[in-house]
């Protein structure tokens, strides 16, 4: 691992980052989360994650859930559930209706065996401790339960970060400047069956391949903002960058009519 590799993991993993900054509330994940508005094949993920769960009956938490995306939906489609959210950032969860509760995934407030199903959606990544939280899922989970895990490819949205290098590379006079950081990359598609295996034996993944289109540059644009908690990452003036990367999606979009990124994620099915 380069040092820049092992300082961007520890910003990644930051407790103190992670809760008071970038998840301090629900605008910048709500940001990340709406460019797949744009996205085709659209795929309803609360509702892919909702029929992984069609023979789960009683408990479910949702470690790491965020502005409440995947509960509120399953509280919707599936009342007969007792669930639980559960987010290391007090600030996300102060507009999503409980029971929720404030809990670190490696050490998760919750009886051995005591729930039905767990899902880690796209935040194993943000754990410093990846098998540690795995082992906990293990442990909270019944023995005929399920987890869902959720996150990107190492190869998602490879136009995103050649136009990051290249707004980048403007600002500072280089040519290409450095990579932006990437949140997934310690727990990506490619990685995450070698982590879950350690604990499930059966661990399907399902790929959700898809593109997304802009006919202007805002959606794309509030993406890579919504990585400003990371700012001090990038070794390149963040906001300079930003405004440098509006200024050539607006060129592309002008002369090619619209702007595509490639996208790869997925969700990873857990039993033992």
């Amino acid at each position: 691992m380069t040092e820049l590799s092992a300082a961007h993991d520890a910003a990644v993993t930051d407790r103190s980052r992670l809760a008071g900054s970038a998840y301090s509330s629900d605008r910048d994940l709500a940001a990340r989360q709406s460019l797949y508005q744009w996205q085709t094949p659209r795929y309803d993920l609360p509702g892919i994650v909702a029929e992984q769960l069609s023979g789960v009956r009683g408990r479910v938490a949702d470690v790491g859930c965020g502005n409440g995306k995947f509960i509120q939906r399953l509280r919707d489609d599936r009342p007969d559930l007792a669930l639980l959210g559960l987010d290391i950032a007090p600030g996300i969860l102060a507009d999503l209706p409980g029971p929720v509760v404030v809990a670190d995934a490696t050490r998760l407030p919750l009886a051995t065996a005591s729930v039905d199903a767990a899902l880690a959606l796209h935040m194993l990544y943000h754990v410093p401790d990846i098998p540690q939280a795995v082992r906990e899922l293990s442990r909270v989970v019944a023995r005929d339960g399920v987890v869902i895990a959720s996150t990107n490819s190492d190869r998602d949205k490879a136009e995103l970060d050649d136009l990051w290098q290249r707004a980048a590379g403007d600002v500072l006079g280089t040519g290409r400047g450095p990579a932006r950081i990437s949140l997934s990359a310690r727990f990506s598609l490619e990685k995450a069956p070698a982590f879950l295996g350690e604990e499930f034996g059966r661990v399907e993944t399902i790929e959700l391949p898809g593109t997304i289109t802009v006919h202007d540059p805002e959606p794309v644009i509030a993406h890579m903002a919504s990585y400003r908690a990371w700012a001090d990452q990038h070794d390149v003036p963040f906001e300079a960058t930003i405004e440098r990367a509006r200024t050539i999606l607006v060129d592309h979009i002008a002369r090619h009519g619209t702007f595509e990124v490639t996208c790869l994620g997925g969700i990873l099915v857990c039993r033992r």
